[in-house]
Protein backbone atom coordinates (compact mmCIF):
# COMPACT_ATOMS: atom_id res chain seq x y z
CA UNK A 1 0.00 0.00 0.00
CA UNK A 2 1.28 3.52 -0.90
CA UNK A 3 2.04 5.94 1.80
CA UNK A 4 1.02 9.63 1.72
CA UNK A 5 -1.71 11.50 1.13
CA UNK A 6 -4.13 11.25 -1.39
CA UNK A 7 -4.49 12.88 -4.57
CA UNK A 8 -7.42 14.71 -5.90
CA UNK A 9 -8.29 11.91 -9.00
CA UNK A 10 -7.92 9.04 -6.07
CA UNK A 11 -10.30 10.50 -3.64
CA UNK A 12 -12.96 11.12 -6.37
CA UNK A 13 -12.69 7.59 -7.53
CA UNK A 14 -12.85 6.40 -3.87
CA UNK A 15 -15.98 8.80 -3.25
CA UNK A 16 -17.82 6.88 -6.50
CA UNK A 17 -16.83 4.00 -5.25
CA UNK A 18 -18.90 4.04 -1.84
CA UNK A 19 -21.59 6.39 -3.61
CA UNK A 20 -21.95 3.20 -5.95
CA UNK A 21 -22.25 1.12 -3.70
CA UNK A 22 -24.68 2.52 -1.04
CA UNK A 23 -26.63 3.21 -4.58
CA UNK A 24 -27.01 -0.65 -5.14
CA UNK A 25 -27.81 -1.31 -1.85
CA UNK A 26 -30.48 0.72 -2.01
CA UNK A 27 -31.24 -0.28 -5.47
CA UNK A 28 -31.47 -4.45 -3.80
CA UNK A 29 -33.66 -3.08 -0.91
CA UNK A 30 -36.13 -1.69 -3.56
CA UNK A 31 -36.16 -5.26 -5.41
CA UNK A 32 -39.33 -7.46 -5.33
CA UNK A 33 -38.63 -10.81 -3.26
CA UNK A 34 -39.17 -12.74 -6.31
CA UNK A 35 -35.26 -11.47 -6.81
CA UNK A 36 -34.17 -11.46 -2.92
CA UNK A 37 -35.75 -15.05 -1.95
CA UNK A 38 -35.11 -17.34 -4.72
CA UNK A 39 -35.44 -21.16 -3.94
CA UNK A 40 -31.48 -22.11 -3.65
CA UNK A 41 -30.87 -25.82 -5.26
CA UNK A 42 -29.33 -26.70 -1.70
CA UNK A 43 -33.19 -25.95 -0.17
CA UNK A 44 -34.93 -27.25 -2.91
CA UNK A 45 -33.16 -30.50 -2.87
CA UNK A 46 -33.78 -30.87 0.98
CA UNK A 47 -37.32 -30.07 0.54
CA UNK A 48 -37.47 -32.73 -2.06
CA UNK A 49 -35.79 -35.05 0.40
CA UNK A 50 -38.65 -34.38 2.42
CA UNK A 51 -41.21 -34.67 0.05
CA UNK A 52 -40.35 -38.03 -1.19
CA UNK A 53 -40.28 -39.27 2.74
CA UNK A 54 -43.82 -38.04 2.95
CA UNK A 55 -45.13 -39.82 -0.12
CA UNK A 56 -44.04 -43.11 1.05
CA UNK A 57 -45.00 -42.71 4.90
CA UNK A 58 -48.54 -41.03 3.68
CA UNK A 59 -48.97 -43.91 1.50
CA UNK A 60 -48.37 -46.84 4.08
CA UNK A 61 -50.26 -45.22 6.96
CA UNK A 62 -53.24 -44.72 4.08
CA UNK A 63 -53.36 -48.21 2.91
CA UNK A 64 -51.87 -50.28 5.43
CA UNK A 65 -53.62 -52.40 7.26
CA UNK A 66 -51.33 -52.73 9.72
CA UNK A 67 -51.43 -49.10 10.79
CA UNK A 68 -54.47 -47.90 12.69
CA UNK A 69 -56.65 -45.61 10.73
CA UNK A 70 -58.35 -42.35 12.69
CA UNK A 71 -57.82 -38.39 13.37
CA UNK A 72 -54.22 -37.41 13.91
CA UNK A 73 -52.36 -34.40 14.93
CA UNK A 74 -48.67 -34.18 14.84
CA UNK A 75 -45.60 -32.42 14.62
CA UNK A 76 -42.89 -32.97 11.81
CA UNK A 77 -40.03 -31.20 10.10
CA UNK A 78 -39.04 -32.06 6.52
CA UNK A 79 -35.39 -31.86 7.42
CA UNK A 80 -33.41 -31.34 10.57
CA UNK A 81 -33.12 -27.43 11.49
CA UNK A 82 -36.21 -26.44 9.54
CA UNK A 83 -38.98 -25.37 11.17
CA UNK A 84 -41.71 -27.93 12.18
CA UNK A 85 -45.01 -28.01 10.56
CA UNK A 86 -48.37 -28.94 12.53
CA UNK A 87 -49.68 -31.61 10.64
CA UNK A 88 -53.83 -32.95 10.75
CA UNK A 89 -54.40 -36.09 8.83
CA UNK A 90 -57.54 -38.14 8.76
CA UNK A 91 -57.34 -41.56 7.92
CA UNK A 92 -60.50 -43.67 6.53
CA UNK A 93 -59.49 -47.92 6.23
CA UNK A 94 -61.53 -51.29 5.27
CA UNK A 95 -59.85 -54.27 5.43
CA UNK A 96 -57.89 -56.51 7.51
CA UNK A 97 -56.89 -60.47 7.88
CA UNK A 98 -57.71 -63.87 8.73
CA UNK A 99 -56.73 -68.04 8.05
CA UNK A 100 -58.62 -69.64 6.14
CA UNK A 101 -59.93 -73.18 7.33
CA UNK A 102 -58.71 -75.29 10.59
CA UNK A 103 -54.83 -76.57 10.65
CA UNK A 104 -53.90 -78.96 8.17
CA UNK A 105 -50.83 -81.55 8.42
CA UNK A 106 -47.77 -79.97 6.62
CA UNK A 107 -46.70 -83.39 4.73
CA UNK A 108 -45.34 -85.89 7.62
CA UNK A 109 -44.03 -82.80 9.51
CA UNK A 110 -45.28 -82.46 13.29
CA UNK A 111 -46.82 -78.44 12.01
CA UNK A 112 -49.68 -77.43 10.84
CA UNK A 113 -51.00 -74.74 8.26
CA UNK A 114 -53.34 -72.80 6.76
CA UNK A 115 -53.50 -70.58 4.28
CA UNK A 116 -53.63 -66.77 5.04
CA UNK A 117 -55.04 -63.53 3.23
CA UNK A 118 -55.09 -60.12 4.07
CA UNK A 119 -56.25 -56.76 2.63
CA UNK A 120 -57.03 -53.08 2.77
CA UNK A 121 -58.36 -50.03 1.34
CA UNK A 122 -57.75 -46.73 2.40
CA UNK A 123 -58.13 -42.93 1.75
CA UNK A 124 -56.11 -40.42 3.93
CA UNK A 125 -56.27 -36.49 3.70
CA UNK A 126 -53.48 -34.76 5.22
CA UNK A 127 -52.74 -31.00 5.85
CA UNK A 128 -49.45 -29.30 7.03
CA UNK A 129 -49.32 -26.08 8.53
CA UNK A 130 -46.34 -24.04 8.65
CA UNK A 131 -45.44 -23.08 12.49
CA UNK A 132 -42.71 -20.29 11.37
CA UNK A 133 -40.25 -18.98 8.72
CA UNK A 134 -41.46 -17.59 4.98
CA UNK A 135 -44.01 -20.10 4.40
CA UNK A 136 -45.75 -19.39 7.43
CA UNK A 137 -49.31 -18.52 6.60
CA UNK A 138 -49.20 -21.68 3.73
CA UNK A 139 -50.92 -24.71 3.79
CA UNK A 140 -50.21 -28.08 2.00
CA UNK A 141 -52.77 -30.74 1.03
CA UNK A 142 -52.20 -34.39 0.49
CA UNK A 143 -54.53 -36.87 -0.24
CA UNK A 144 -53.69 -40.48 -0.84
CA UNK A 145 -55.70 -43.32 -2.07
CA UNK A 146 -54.19 -46.75 -1.61
CA UNK A 147 -55.32 -50.24 -2.09
CA UNK A 148 -53.55 -53.36 -0.57
CA UNK A 149 -53.51 -57.46 -0.98
CA UNK A 150 -51.53 -60.82 -0.43
CA UNK A 151 -51.18 -63.43 2.05
CA UNK A 152 -49.42 -66.07 2.41
CA UNK A 153 -49.31 -69.26 5.23
CA UNK A 154 -49.74 -69.93 9.07
CA UNK A 155 -47.66 -72.53 10.58
CA UNK A 156 -48.74 -74.23 13.82
CA UNK A 157 -45.34 -75.49 15.42
CA UNK A 158 -47.76 -76.03 18.50
CA UNK A 159 -51.24 -75.64 19.58
CA UNK A 160 -50.35 -71.90 20.69
CA UNK A 161 -47.35 -70.91 19.17
CA UNK A 162 -47.19 -70.11 15.14
CA UNK A 163 -45.66 -68.07 12.60
CA UNK A 164 -46.99 -66.22 9.65
CA UNK A 165 -44.83 -64.91 6.59
CA UNK A 166 -46.73 -63.11 4.13
CA UNK A 167 -46.14 -60.61 1.03
CA UNK A 168 -48.03 -58.30 -0.02
CA UNK A 169 -48.64 -55.54 -3.15
CA UNK A 170 -49.75 -51.99 -2.16
CA UNK A 171 -50.56 -49.38 -4.91
CA UNK A 172 -50.93 -45.47 -3.79
CA UNK A 173 -51.86 -42.49 -5.62
CA UNK A 174 -50.95 -39.22 -3.78
CA UNK A 175 -51.43 -35.54 -4.82
CA UNK A 176 -50.42 -32.30 -3.59
CA UNK A 177 -52.42 -29.07 -3.50
CA UNK A 178 -50.35 -25.91 -1.83
CA UNK A 179 -52.63 -22.98 -0.72
CA UNK A 180 -49.64 -19.68 -1.44
CA UNK A 181 -50.74 -16.90 1.08
CA UNK A 182 -47.23 -16.20 2.00
CA UNK A 183 -45.36 -13.24 0.19
CA UNK A 184 -42.28 -15.99 -0.54
CA UNK A 185 -44.03 -18.79 -1.73
CA UNK A 186 -46.15 -16.06 -4.18
CA UNK A 187 -42.87 -14.94 -5.59
CA UNK A 188 -41.94 -18.38 -6.14
CA UNK A 189 -45.16 -20.44 -6.91
CA UNK A 190 -44.17 -20.98 -10.21
CA UNK A 191 -40.22 -21.93 -9.89
CA UNK A 192 -41.82 -24.18 -6.81
CA UNK A 193 -44.44 -25.53 -9.00
CA UNK A 194 -41.83 -26.13 -11.70
CA UNK A 195 -38.99 -27.76 -9.19
CA UNK A 196 -41.78 -30.42 -8.26
CA UNK A 197 -42.24 -29.12 -4.55
CA UNK A 198 -45.69 -28.61 -5.10
CA UNK A 199 -48.78 -28.95 -6.80
CA UNK A 200 -48.00 -32.58 -8.05
CA UNK A 201 -49.25 -36.21 -7.94
CA UNK A 202 -47.72 -39.43 -8.44
CA UNK A 203 -48.43 -43.27 -8.51
CA UNK A 204 -46.67 -45.23 -6.50
CA UNK A 205 -46.01 -49.83 -5.72
CA UNK A 206 -44.95 -50.92 -2.51
CA UNK A 207 -43.74 -54.61 -1.65
CA UNK A 208 -44.48 -55.58 1.37
CA UNK A 209 -42.83 -58.47 2.86
CA UNK A 210 -44.03 -59.19 6.96
CA UNK A 211 -43.95 -61.87 9.47
CA UNK A 212 -46.25 -62.42 12.58
CA UNK A 213 -45.55 -64.62 15.52
CA UNK A 214 -48.47 -64.97 17.64
CA UNK A 215 -48.53 -67.06 20.63
CA UNK A 216 -52.25 -67.96 21.87
CA UNK A 217 -53.01 -68.30 25.37
CA UNK A 218 -56.58 -69.76 26.73
CA UNK A 219 -57.30 -68.57 30.14
CA UNK A 220 -60.84 -70.62 30.85
CA UNK A 221 -63.16 -68.79 28.04
CA UNK A 222 -60.91 -65.68 27.55
CA UNK A 223 -58.08 -66.01 25.22
CA UNK A 224 -54.63 -63.68 25.53
CA UNK A 225 -53.19 -63.36 22.05
CA UNK A 226 -49.55 -62.19 21.94
CA UNK A 227 -48.05 -60.75 18.93
CA UNK A 228 -45.44 -59.40 17.10
CA UNK A 229 -45.07 -58.09 13.54
CA UNK A 230 -41.65 -57.29 11.82
CA UNK A 231 -42.74 -55.51 8.39
CA UNK A 232 -40.43 -54.12 5.83
CA UNK A 233 -41.73 -51.86 2.81
CA UNK A 234 -40.16 -51.22 -0.35
CA UNK A 235 -41.63 -48.18 -2.31
CA UNK A 236 -41.17 -47.19 -5.93
CA UNK A 237 -42.90 -44.54 -8.37
CA UNK A 238 -44.20 -45.49 -11.55
CA UNK A 239 -46.23 -42.09 -12.94
CA UNK A 240 -45.85 -38.80 -11.98
CA UNK A 241 -47.04 -35.14 -13.21
CA UNK A 242 -43.55 -33.99 -12.81
CA UNK A 243 -40.10 -35.66 -13.47
CA UNK A 244 -38.77 -34.31 -10.56
CA UNK A 245 -40.62 -36.01 -8.36
CA UNK A 246 -39.49 -39.95 -8.03
CA UNK A 247 -40.30 -41.68 -5.09
CA UNK A 248 -37.68 -44.55 -4.12
CA UNK A 249 -37.35 -45.34 -0.69
CA UNK A 250 -37.51 -48.23 2.23
CA UNK A 251 -38.85 -48.43 5.56
CA UNK A 252 -39.89 -50.91 8.43
CA UNK A 253 -42.20 -51.24 11.73
CA UNK A 254 -42.28 -53.13 14.41
CA UNK A 255 -45.56 -54.05 16.66
CA UNK A 256 -45.85 -55.92 19.28
CA UNK A 257 -49.68 -56.37 21.02
CA UNK A 258 -51.27 -57.74 23.63
CA UNK A 259 -55.03 -58.73 22.38
CA UNK A 260 -57.89 -60.05 25.31
CA UNK A 261 -60.98 -61.89 24.01
CA UNK A 262 -63.15 -62.15 27.12
CA UNK A 263 -67.13 -63.34 26.39
CA UNK A 264 -69.28 -62.27 29.13
CA UNK A 265 -71.91 -64.89 29.31
CA UNK A 266 -74.74 -62.59 28.30
CA UNK A 267 -76.92 -63.10 25.19
CA UNK A 268 -78.13 -60.08 23.28
CA UNK A 269 -80.63 -61.10 19.90
CA UNK A 270 -79.53 -64.88 20.34
CA UNK A 271 -75.48 -63.88 20.18
CA UNK A 272 -73.45 -63.64 23.03
CA UNK A 273 -71.67 -60.99 23.75
CA UNK A 274 -67.84 -60.24 24.12
CA UNK A 275 -65.64 -57.84 25.12
CA UNK A 276 -61.97 -57.47 24.88
CA UNK A 277 -59.32 -55.14 23.29
CA UNK A 278 -55.71 -54.62 23.07
CA UNK A 279 -52.37 -52.67 23.85
CA UNK A 280 -49.65 -52.33 20.79
CA UNK A 281 -46.77 -50.52 20.40
CA UNK A 282 -45.40 -49.80 17.12
CA UNK A 283 -41.93 -48.95 16.30
CA UNK A 284 -40.88 -47.03 12.55
CA UNK A 285 -38.04 -46.90 10.96
CA UNK A 286 -36.65 -45.33 7.52
CA UNK A 287 -38.83 -43.11 5.34
CA UNK A 288 -42.07 -43.99 7.57
CA UNK A 289 -40.30 -42.16 10.72
CA UNK A 290 -38.56 -39.35 9.14
CA UNK A 291 -41.66 -38.76 6.89
CA UNK A 292 -44.26 -39.11 9.84
CA UNK A 293 -41.67 -37.17 12.15
CA UNK A 294 -42.79 -40.38 14.34
CA UNK A 295 -40.58 -42.89 15.96
CA UNK A 296 -43.10 -44.78 17.55
CA UNK A 297 -47.10 -45.20 18.55
CA UNK A 298 -48.79 -46.59 21.05
CA UNK A 299 -52.62 -47.51 20.47
CA UNK A 300 -55.33 -49.06 23.41
CA UNK A 301 -58.06 -50.06 22.06
CA UNK A 302 -61.49 -51.39 23.27
CA UNK A 303 -64.12 -52.90 21.67
CA UNK A 304 -67.87 -54.63 22.74
CA UNK A 305 -68.95 -57.87 19.72
CA UNK A 306 -71.17 -60.04 19.45
CA UNK A 307 -70.22 -63.19 18.53
CA UNK A 308 -71.19 -65.14 15.01
CA UNK A 309 -69.20 -67.98 15.00
CA UNK A 310 -70.88 -70.68 13.00
CA UNK A 311 -73.73 -68.73 13.04
CA UNK A 312 -73.60 -66.60 10.07
CA UNK A 313 -71.17 -66.91 6.80
CA UNK A 314 -67.64 -66.20 7.68
CA UNK A 315 -67.79 -63.42 10.23
CA UNK A 316 -66.61 -64.60 13.65
CA UNK A 317 -67.68 -61.47 15.54
CA UNK A 318 -69.62 -58.19 14.73
CA UNK A 319 -69.42 -55.05 17.46
CA UNK A 320 -67.54 -51.63 17.74
CA UNK A 321 -64.35 -50.55 18.99
CA UNK A 322 -62.39 -47.18 19.78
CA UNK A 323 -58.44 -46.52 20.13
CA UNK A 324 -56.54 -43.81 21.54
CA UNK A 325 -53.18 -43.47 19.92
CA UNK A 326 -49.84 -41.39 20.70
CA UNK A 327 -46.63 -41.68 20.91
CA UNK A 328 -43.73 -39.40 19.29
CA UNK A 329 -44.72 -36.00 18.27
CA UNK A 330 -48.79 -37.22 17.50
CA UNK A 331 -52.35 -37.95 19.07
CA UNK A 332 -54.94 -39.69 17.20
CA UNK A 333 -58.39 -41.68 18.11
CA UNK A 334 -60.74 -43.64 16.49
CA UNK A 335 -63.79 -45.18 16.27
CA UNK A 336 -66.16 -47.63 14.55
CA UNK A 337 -67.21 -50.69 13.36
CA UNK A 338 -64.80 -53.70 14.71
CA UNK A 339 -65.77 -57.00 12.10
CA UNK A 340 -63.35 -60.24 12.54
CA UNK A 341 -64.12 -63.25 9.75
CA UNK A 342 -63.08 -66.73 9.99
CA UNK A 343 -63.00 -68.69 7.11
Amino acid sequence: MRNGPLNARAFLARLRRRRGAAAALALIALFPCAVRCQITPNQANEIRTGLENRVEALTILGGDFGLSDGSFRSRSKLQPGQASENVVSNVTKAGGDGDIGDPRPLGHLNIGWQPRLQGNMGYLESTNLPRSGPRVNDSSEYTTWAIEFGGGARFWLSDHFSLAPTVMGLYGHTSSNYTVRSAFMKANQALATQLGLINWSVDTWTLRPALNIQYVVPLYRSIITLSSDPTYFYTEDFNSSNRNVQIDGSSGSVANKIDVDVPLGVELYGHELRSGGYLSRTDLFGDLSSGLGVHHMNEIHGRVVLDFLNQYWKFQWIGVGASYIWGTNITGWTAGADVAFRF
